[in-house]
């Protein structure tokens, strides 16, 4: 999704500095005009605006914080801007940390998966300061359709911590409904036809369910990631003293399907654990 995100900023003809883990991927972007530096400092001190997309809190922590970080690179004036699905209360660390330095950081985790990111469609919802988020604005407009600023910093990461929990629910109910429809003899395109112009319509209906009617279990979004996500999410239900336990059975079923070898298939692979415990295995071979 990064290399996708930094590449409409490219097309836009802006001077980007990148850097990766591993640097093959950022090949596309290299050979568009892009200019390679050996760590995340280098970046940040050759950088204005600084983004990032990594895949867990631990790697937002290291990247920012650590001596080759980005806080070591960033003159004061600077902004970072942190699109990892990641920790709301690491986010307003980070935040604190940046502020103490003249640095505005901005938690601006994204959803719409990998075709969002190509298509520059991508929800794009935002914790901080209204001057840096109004600075770093017209390059959002670049990577993404739907831009909101939440509120202060963490507020971005707790809006995707809902939009994970919505998610969460209606992937049990997608498994559920079609596991239902196969075992009533039902037609699926039919189904879908008529479902899919009521009330119980979705992204997900409309996306994910012809994927899985094609055995198609790749992933847009990862379930290792995913599992991430609710972790976070339950992790901060928990500070709040609230009880989710919707989100704690997707959970659960998700862990199932990690068990059987799916940790790097897409989020629409939760059909496996639902035929799992139907003793049912249509879809198991494509883990």
């Amino acid at each position: 999704m990064g290399a996708s995100m930094a590449g409409h900023l490219v097309q836009s003809g802006h001077q980007l500095t990148v850097f990766s883990r591993t640097k093959q991927k950022a090949a596309s972007l290299l050979a568009r005009g892009a200019q390679w530096h050996d760590t995340p400092r280098a970046v940040a001190q050759a950088s204005e605006i600084c983004f990032t997309m990594v895949g867990y809190p631990r790697d937002v922590e290291e990247i920012y914080t650590t001596p080759d970080g980005i806080f070591s690179g960033l003159q004061s004036g600077s902004v970072a801007v942190d699109c990892t699905t990641s920790s709301p209360s690491l986010a307003a660390r980070l935040a604190s940390i940046g502020a103490e330095r003249g640095i505005a950081v901005l938690d601006a985790p994204v959803s719409g998966g990998d075709i969002g990111a190509r298509n520059a469609t991508l929800s794009i919802m935002v914790g901080g300061e209204q001057a840096a988020f109004d600075r770093v604005r017209p390059l959002l407009e670049k990577i993404g359709k739907t831009i909101v600023l939440q509120g202060p910093p963490g507020s971005g990461q707790h809006t995707k911590m809902v939009n994970q929990i919505l998610i969460a629910g209606t992937m049990v109910s997608l498994a559920e409904g079609l596991l239902y429809l196969r075992n009533a003899n039902l037609e699926p395109d039919r189904v879908l036809a008529s479902v899919g112009g009521g009330a119980a319509t979705s992204w997900t209906l409309q996306n994910l369910f012809p994927r899985i009617l094609k055995g198609d279990l790749e992933p847009g979004f990862r379930v290792e990631h995913f599992i991430k996500d609710i972790g976070i999410a339950l992790s901060e239900a928990e500070t709040m003293k609230i009880g989710l336990p919707g989100l704690g059975l997707a959970k659960q079923l998700y862990q199932a399907v990690l068990a059987c070898g799916g940790a790097g298939k897409g989020t629409q692979a939760l059909i496996v654990a639902l035929e799992s415990l139907n003793g049912q295995k249509t879809f198991a071979a494509k883990l």
